[in-house]
């Protein structure tokens, strides 16, 4: 049975097969999520935000996803290596934290030039 995978902010669809690891979804879809240790819940870096009510769709949490992200289990944080589609879904894939800090740099470089 297949489910549809949504990505935020990217807004991309994919239909996989049930089961299929929301990074194995993304890759299909085009939608890059960053890895280092392809896929074997290493490099904490594939990290996937999913609604905590929608918590249930991306399956249950394995023993090393529990011991890794902890309490960002409970704020809707998993690895998408390790969670697994089960349901129809939006996925949202936080923005990288040094394309974050530029673009607040520039932000903030906005405003200051409005008050001159």
């Amino acid at each position: 049975m297949n489910v549809q995978i949504t990505f935020k902010p990217s807004g991309r669809c994919v239909q996989v097969s049930r089961g299929t690891s929301l990074l194995q979804a993304a890759r299909k879809a085009g939608v890059y999520i960053p890895t280092r240790c392809d896929g074997k819940a290493a490099c904490l870096m594939c990290k996937v935000e999913i609604a905590p009510e929608r918590a249930e769709l991306a399956g249950r949490p394995n023993d090393a996803e529990q011991r890794k992200l902890g309490p960002l289990l409970n704020e809707g944080i998993r690895l998408s290596c390790q969670a697994r589609a089960q349901g129809d879904m939006e996925v949202t894939i936080p923005e990288d934290r040094l394309k974050a800090a530029i673009r607040r740099q520039l932000e903030r470089q906005g405003l200051d030039d409005e008050l001159w």
